[in-house]
């Protein structure tokens, strides 16, 4: 009898452990998941290089009868932006988009709809930006390396959907708020110029109030040493 309950215990001893080893397995390659989908540090709210340097985006759904006037503005001050733009609004303004980057501004992705991709699950997140990448890519000749979410909204999806087409999340440190109907061009500038230093990533639309902004705070920028260019000008 004392043989057998030896045999049972070492057994049993054998079967803790086995469960322990099983279920420490699966806490790690849970938490290695998570690691690897949502990674916080492929979401960019400012920049990290070294150079001192001020990021400009532009969110692009709507507004492109004054995307002319912002590439005048820009061609005059030898700047270059990152525009962001939803798949749906490249495909009704291709030859807008080719001369964008024609000349020389980088063209990042908005997704394909302007919606609340927190709201949304992995497949609609993937669908939604490989959607987008590929109009982008069929008119420009070159898939976007940079994501937007609308809004500024995503989940954890979100970020693994990105991840997946090899993008880098791209936030904001300042805000113009142009979109709202109160912001003229003097609290834009006063937006801008106040919070913006070096890495900063200034969010802006195209809006009549921005344009006549743009001029003043690009060079109150240039007075405070910092230069403006393209969000990826500020990643290292």
């Amino acid at each position: 009898m004392k043989i057998y309950y030896i045999k049972y215990k070492n057994i049993y001893i054998l079967l803790i452990i086995l469960i322990v080893l099983l279920v420490l397995g699966f806490l790690f390659s849970r938490n290695a998941a998570v690691k690897t989908f949502n990674n916080k540090d492929n979401i960019y709210y400012e920049g990290n290089a070294e150079d001192n340097m001020v990021a400009f985006t532009c969110n692009v759904d709507w507004g492109e009868e004054l995307i002319p006037d912002m590439l005048e503005i820009f061609e005059k001050e030898d700047v270059e932006i990152t525009f962001f733009v939803t798949g749906k609004w490249a495909e009704n303004n291709p030859n807008l988009l080719k001369l964008m980057s024609e000349k020389g501004h980088e063209i990042g992705s908005h997704g394909y709809l302007h919606r609340n991709y927190g709201d949304l699950s992995y497949e609609i997140n993937l669908n939604e930006i490989k959607k987008a990448d590929n109009i982008i890519a069929k008119i420009i000749g070159q898939k976007p390396l940079l994501f937007a979410p609308p809004s500024g909204d995503y989940n954890d999806n979100t970020i693994k959907a990105s991840m997946e087409q090899n993008h880098k999340i791209i936030m904001w440190s300042v805000d113009t708020i142009d979109w709202r109907n109160d912001s003229n061009k003097d609290k834009i500038i006063e937006r801008v110029i106040q919070k913006s230093k070096k890495n900063s990533i200034v969010l802006m639309h195209p809006k009549e109030e921005t344009i006549k902004a743009l001029p003043i705070i690009i060079k109150e920028l240039k007075n405070k040493g910092l230069n403006v260019g393209k969000a990826s000008d500020v990643l290292k």
